[in-house]
């Protein structure tokens, strides 16, 4: 399998760009299906929303999160590693994240042919394709009235690694906000609002070059991938119900980079819906559910329907300690369907 197809979708594409980031991080959201911009409140809203990092209380002290998720059966990897401290009086949060999603093992047969023709499979190897992104987050927690006004920002730098083939550098920053009064919870995300740019490079040997030119490949050049920004807004509302309570949240993912398969479809704006339902139990047991992605698709019959990505999971909490799966299919829309599993501590300070 020749590289050289990934590289140029990589080193030209605009749309869907940095889409790994658009995943998510954490089985909590995840099982809710994405739609958490006005609920999130922990260690994963540097992903999701960074006002939601001020929800966290300062009792809470450093909150550590870690995430694994695997795609079509282990091929492509995607993990996350998180840390939120309390600063100042209490108020205020910052946090760090780091994203990998990478495929290992890849062949690269770009020297599989001697210089006689004939096939050599020990000239075989192997490279990594795999994406990373290293997050810093600020947020602030402000009283209003009989509400509470949170809002953060993100400060983001993506590096993307083909093996030896390619590179980029790229930055961008995000601003958010949340509203909670009485049972209700807004939130906004700007997402990508400076446009983040990536800078690719590629280098081939001549022999490489050749062997691209031979069999009717492009060879890359260094340019540059452009992600346009995106707008999320969401509203939620809990339901107290005794020991237990009910919470559901609706979002709406406004992306501004042309048409695309949604289902509110137009150029350049398309709105994507997501609906996320959570069931807690005495602060212990979380039952989880949500739908998002939907999506036209064209059947055998050339008959046109409506599909949608499912997605459930279950939550525990144990003293500090926060165990949450999801099973949801995160990959694509052909029902291969991922076991996500994450985990969330809180590591408090004792009081002298």
């Amino acid at each position: 399998m020749l590289p050289c197809s990934l590289l140029l979708v990589l080193g030209t594409a605009q749309k869907y760009s940095n889409e790994f980031l658009s995943i998510g991080v954490g089985a909590k959201a995840q099982a809710l299906g994405g739609a958490v911009v006005a609920g999130i409140d922990d260690v994963t809203a540097g992903a999701w929303n960074p006002a939601g990092l001020a929800a966290l209380r300062a009792d809470q002290g450093l909150q550590l999160g870690a995430m694994h998720a695997e795609w079509f059966a282990g091929v492509g990897k995607f993990d996350f590693i998180g840390m939120s401290l309390p600063m100042g009086n209490g108020d205020r949060r910052f946090g760090l994240s780091f994203i990998r999603f990478g495929i290992d093992g890849i062949p690269n047969t770009l020297s599989l042919y001697e210089e006689d023709g004939t096939v050599n499979f020990d000239n075989v190897t192997e490279f990594s394709s795999a994406d990373y992104a290293f997050i810093g987050t600020y947020a602030r927690r402000i009283e209003k009235g009989n509400g509470q006004l949170l809002y953060g920002g993100n400060v983001k730098v993506v590096h993307r690694k083909i093996g030896p083939f390619a590179n980029s550098w790229g930055f961008g920053a995000d601003l958010g906000l949340q509203y909670h009064v009485g049972n209700w919870q807004f939130g906004a995300l700007a997402k990508d609002i400076t446009t983040t740019f990536n800078a690719w490079s590629f280098s081939f040997t001549e022999d490489q070059k050749e062997v691209l030119a031979l069999t009717n490949n492009d060879i890359p050049i260094n340019s540059i991938e452009i992600t346009k920004p995106q707008l999320i807004l969401g509203a939620g509302y809990r339901m107290d119900l005794g020991n237990a309570g009910l919470r559901p949240e609706l979002d709406f993912i406004i992306t501004t980079d042309g048409r695309r398969n949604t289902l509110v479809s137009s150029d350049p704006f398309s709105i994507d819906p997501a609906l996320g339902l959570e069931f807690d139990y005495r602060d212990f047991l979380f039952i989880r559910g949500g739908v998002s992605q939907f999506q036209r698709e064209t059947d055998f019959m050339n008959e046109e329907q409506l599909t949608t990505r499912p997605s459930l999971g279950i939550g525990l909490k144990i003293s500090k300690l926060y165990v949450d799966y999801a099973f949801s299919d995160i990959g694509d829309q052909e029902s291969r369907f991922s076991h996500i599993i994450s985990l969330k501590l809180d590591i408090v300070p004792k009081q002298p």
